[in-house]
């Protein structure tokens, strides 16, 4: 479908709270109205972690959600809204919460995903839906929400701000002498965690073979600190331990400074995508051709069709677009070589 415009929108509002990575995919269709339509006035309802990361983006009316604060939140969010007017809502995010918080936008279009992808009864929530197109990556998807206002290209860009603060204070974190890969070991999402033992096998082969230096970074969670602990007395050569010691801002620097990111699908490796390093990515629980560091695919290593076929006994292209296979120990799937043979790769490729 297609809203047409006579003239560009006064005013949009962007529906996205979440998560990190997503908040990334998000940038390029933000970017995209900043750059065909620069006189809209773009709010955007965020999360409050999420916020941290974009706050400093010019040109854009934030709203902050706090789900910690429950009702009281909805509350403040609907009393903000009460007297704004909206020419469209994007309702980019399929989930409950955020459907309950567009019953507060006052819009007159309210622009949803098609009927086959609005999970968690989304559709409801909508009066126009953007076009079905099938199996496509997340920012592909995202892209239909412009396409469907009428604006046919694509600006791929993402232009995340770095505040100078930032960028000294994580300067003073990482070595100075010599390229850097980055381990970012987890996911929000434990079952799409590689191994201990072989994240700190390819260090060791990066050190030796490149001469990195190598850094492992993550939030303050238990299970990022005990990867990070136990990669780090597994490795026969020092690597430096970041994890649960930098900002949103201070990650995003360290991210640009590296030569290469080991992740698996977590948001790291979209913030890296979108300061332009390069990802080697661990796929056997979700699909990469959906949720890959989206400028990477050369350098994925992807078990994810061997995953399937064990479990449903059907090959990728007959299961559901999106489909997760949760069982323990399926990305054990992946092994050392494979990642190693990757960053041979990539090391080549970036001479």
């Amino acid at each position: 479908m297609s809203i047409t415009f006579e003239h560009p929108p006064k005013s949009i509002c962007i529906l996205r709270l979440s998560a990190i990575g997503d908040i990334s995919h998000t940038l390029p269709t933000v970017r995209t109205l900043q750059e065909h339509w620069p006189e809209t006035e773009l709010t955007w309802i965020i999360g409050k972690t999420e916020y941290s990361l974009v706050s400093d983006i010019e040109g854009i009316n934030f709203i902050v959600f706090d789900k910690n604060q429950k009702l009281a939140s909805y509350a403040r969010i609907r009393k903000q809204l009460q007297n704004c007017t909206f020419d469209v809502l994007l309702h980019m995010q399929m989930s409950l919460r955020s459907s309950l918080l567009s019953l507060f936008i006052n819009a007159k279009y309210k622009l949803g995903f098609d009927r086959k992808r609005a999970k968690d009864l989304q559709w409801l929530f909508t009066n126009e839906k953007i076009t079905y197109k099938p199996r496509q990556h997340v920012v592909d998807s995202f892209f239909c929400f412009t396409e469907a206002l009428g604006i046919q290209k694509h600006s791929l860009r993402w232009d995340i701000p770095i505040p100078n603060a930032a960028i000294k204070s994580a300067s003073e974190l990482i070595p100075s002498d010599g390229p850097m890969l980055v381990i970012s070991p987890c996911s929000s999402m434990a079952y799409r965690n590689w191994l201990i033992d072989r994240y700190a096998a390819v260090a060791d082969y990066a050190v030796e073979k490149y001469n990195l230096n190598v850094i492992i970074t993550g939030g303050p969670s238990a299970i990022e600190k005990h990867y990070a602990r136990e990669i780090s007395s597994l490795t026969k050569h020092p690597v430096d331990n970041l994890v649960g010691k930098t900002s949103l801002k201070q990650l995003l620097f360290i991210l640009k400074q590296a030569k290469l990111v080991i992740s698996p699908d977590a948001g790291p490796a979209h913030l890296a995508t979108a300061v332009g390093t390069p990802v080697l990515g661990l796929y056997a629980t979700t699909n990469p051709d959906r949720a890959r560091a989206y400028l990477s695919n050369d350098y994925v290593v992807n078990k994810y069709p061997d995953a399937i076929r064990e479990k449903f006994g059907k090959e990728v292209d007959e299961i559901p677009w999106g489909t997760r296979v949760r069982d323990e120990g399926t990305m054990a799937r992946i092994t050392t070589k494979e990642v190693i043979s990757m960053l041979d790769r990539a090391m080549v490729n970036q001479k």
